[in-house]
């Protein structure tokens, strides 16, 4: 009777490890199934890449971005021949003195919503560089960085949105391209920001606020946080 029991208790153990055996080994080829590592090299395609190209004439779905002004700042024919001046300053900042192809109206409306949201973006990712009011002024200026423009000379207060909005898409200078942690409806945000703090500090100027009639380009979404930090930011 006991070595009956043994034996069903031995048969019992046997099975429980084969079953973990064949789960253990299934899951084993499930997590090692044949793939590619990004770039290396395959066999199977003729041209020996297992990175493959975007189909021609295909366009990722929310990747069509057929609205040039909203994306790009540029207008929608732009002469890819213009040459953008330059001068260079005496501290080294290289500063912008012609401005072809850039809108000089928001592509889409300006209201206290989208100005609010643009000064909880400053604060976040400018005012380290670019000062409280836009004087240049910023934490890390004090502290030794080279100091940037200020938005209250006449050469950007007479500057179109779009070359703001260009700056923060592609850098210039010493500053670098924002497109990654700025997403395009908070660049025009932040736009809309400096330009009140332009009237703010010259409130006798006229600057253009104006927004395109045909603009259909969506609003920022609503900040997901409202303690912004106004002492430091993301560079």
């Amino acid at each position: 009777m006991l070595k009956n029991k043994r034996n069903y208790l031995y048969g019992l153990l046997l099975t429980a490890y084969c079953l973990l055996t064949v789960g253990c080994g299934l899951r084993f080829d499930m997590q090692d199934q044949p793939r590619y590592k990004v770039y290396k090299k395959s066999e199977w395609f003729k041209d020996g890449l297992s990175t493959r190209d975007q189909v021609v004439g295909t366009v990722a779905r929310g990747h069509l971005h057929d609205n040039k002004a909203f994306y790009t700042g540029k207008i929608d024919n732009p002469d890819l021949n213009a040459v953008v001046t330059s001068t260079v300053t005496s501290t080294g900042n290289t500063l912008v003195t012609s401005f072809p192809n850039d809108i000089d109206e928001f592509p889409i409306p300006v209201t206290k919503e989208l100005v609010d949201r643009g000064q909880d973006r400053y604060n976040i990712h400018c005012i380290v560089c670019h000062g409280p009011v836009g004087n240049g002024d910023g934490m890390v200026v004090r502290r030794g960085f080279p100091k940037p423009p200020t938005y209250h000379d006449d050469r950007l207060r007479n500057a179109p949105v779009g070359h703001f909005f260009d700056v923060m898409t592609n850098g210039w200078g010493r500053m670098s391209s924002y497109s990654y942690q700025i997403q395009p409806a908070d660049r025009w945000a932040i736009v809309a920001y400096i330009r009140a703090l332009q009237v703010s500090q010259n409130p006798e100027e006229s600057l253009k606020m104006s927004t395109k009639p045909e603009s259909n380009a969506a609003a920022p979404k609503p900040a997901e946080t409202t303690n912004a930090n106004t002492n430091g930011g993301n560079r």
